[in-house]
């Protein structure tokens, strides 16, 4: 079995795939298996998220790429600004992950979410793909995928950058 404890600061080279859903990318402890059917072990440092793109370094010196697999969720989007905003915020007071993108927000496939978001006002639509979540207010800025936060500032206006 391949062992992983560390990341890669940067990937310029890859030599095999981890694909991996949202949830399994929060675990600092993991068996699973590379693209491949390799086992693999993972045993990172308390706290790390996984992102799409990042590398890791095996015990034997290879180098596994993490790609975000395609997973059921649901794309939010809405009429205006204000009710994606309140949207938003109904999702971050149940402590949901969300991705934010310009214009519209990514959330795991929950039918009694999409009911309140549909209460809201907010469209709905059902998608096969990759999540990245935000990280968090005190997550860091490591940020991947299409759109990230920066485009929410500019369609809403001036924010803190």
């Amino acid at each position: 079995m391949l062992v992983i404890e560390k990341l890669c600061p940067s990937c310029e080279r890859a030599d095999a795939r981890l694909v991996l859903p949202f949830d399994s990318r929060q675990k600092s402890r993991l068996r699973t298996r590379l693209e491949s059917g390799e086992e693999v072990g993972l045993f990172l440092p308390r706290g790390t998220v996984l992102r799409g793109g990042d590398c890791l370094q095996g015990n034997d010196g290879r180098v596994v790429q993490v790609v975000a697999a395609a997973e059921a969720t649901m794309r939010v989007t809405c009429a205006n600004a204000l009710q994606l905003t309140r949207a938003a915020y109904h999702l971050g007071n149940r402590h949901v992950p969300v991705q934010v993108g310009d214009g519209w927000l990514r959330l795991g496939a929950d039918h009694v979410l999409e009911e309140m978001l549909r209460g809201l006002g907010a469209h709905i639509v059902a998608e096969t793909a990759p999540f990245e979540p935000e990280a968090g207010a005190y997550g860091g800025g490591h940020q991947h995928g299409e759109g990230g936060h920066r485009g929410i500032i500019h369609q809403f206006g001036q924010g803190v950058r």
